[in-house]
């Protein structure tokens, strides 16, 4: 299931995975969420003023897999990681995180608490046009990183991410 927040000019999309051997030198599946901040593409007004409009959440500019070896068990933590400073939506290495792994979503709420460091991780021009965004997410931190324990606790429940994404 895919869930999205929009604030304007941000985007944060929630999503259940299971993914099949990523990494054979490591060997095995692996389930959980990912997390990723996109930008909002800005659209055109269609239609009369009480139309609904498009929106389009578009490039992804920083993910965090929240994910668990099916072969260790759900709580096990052991593939969690992030993927800072994305270029063209692709996500580059995994880099691992002893805080993340520690604490998921206290390491998750600190991360965006403020998104600016990410966006210029990733060379998003204009970052301060991205301001308010940033402040609308704060605000909406408490539901944001709620959805995404509700979201691992069920895939850790085997409720969902029970078959391969891809």
């Amino acid at each position: 299931m895919l869930r999205a927040f929009c604030f304007d000019t941000l985007g944060v999309t929630v999503e259940d995975l299971y993914l099949r051997d990523p990494d054979p030198e490591r060997g095995g599946d692996e389930r959980g969420v990912r997390v990723e901040l996109r930008l909002l593409e800005p659209q055109p007004w269609h239609g009369s003023p009480n139309a609904a409009q498009r929106v389009v959440l578009d490039r992804a500019v920083w993910r965090a897999d929240f994910l668990e070896s099916v072969a260790g068990g759900p709580g096990t933590k052991d593939r969690m990681h992030h993927h800072p400073g994305m270029s063209d939506s692709e996500p580059g290495g995994r880099v691992f995180d002893e805080t993340l792994t520690r604490d998921p979503m206290g390491w998750l709420r600190a991360m965006l608490d403020d998104v600016t460091p990410l966006l210029e991780a990733a060379k998003v021009d204009g970052v301060e046009r991205h301001r308010a965004s940033a402040g609308a997410l704060r605000d909406a931190l408490h539901e944001v990183v709620g959805v995404v324990a509700t979201t691992l606790g069920e895939v850790r429940a085997g409720t969902l991410a029970t078959t391969p994404t891809r």
